[in-house]
């Protein structure tokens, strides 16, 4: 994996990022978001589902866990605890694989 997306964004490029990824939330140098699922059981597989494509980037966002609702933080350590561009492709992978997800909840 190639190091040049973990570069610190600056606050003005998070934001504009944030506007391709709905409910997703920049504060405290994190973007963060909650997911609810239709029960506990789902929302831990649809973290299981995660992990391989986490550990393939190297990169492992915070996860919170409450009972069926998982809220993601990412940041990358290595820099400080700054948002770079590789949270973007974290926080892009969950968004995607949230929607195709055959369990979520939909309010």
């Amino acid at each position: 994996m190639e190091d040049k997306d973990l570069t610190p964004l600056s606050e003005t490029e998070i934001l504009s990022r944030l506007t391709l990824l709905p409910a997703w939330q920049y504060e405290s140098d994190k973007i963060a978001k909650t997911f609810e699922f239709a029960s506990f059981t789902d929302a831990i597989q649809f973290i299981n589902g995660l992990v391989g494509f986490c550990n393939f980037l190297d990169h492992h966002p915070d996860i919170n866990i409450s009972y069926k609702k998982i809220t993601f933080e990412l940041t990358r350590f290595s820099v400080g605890g700054k948002v770079t561009a590789r949270d973007f492709t974290v926080a892009e992978k969950i968004e995607d694989d949230f929607q195709n997800y055959s369990h979520r909840k939909v309010n």
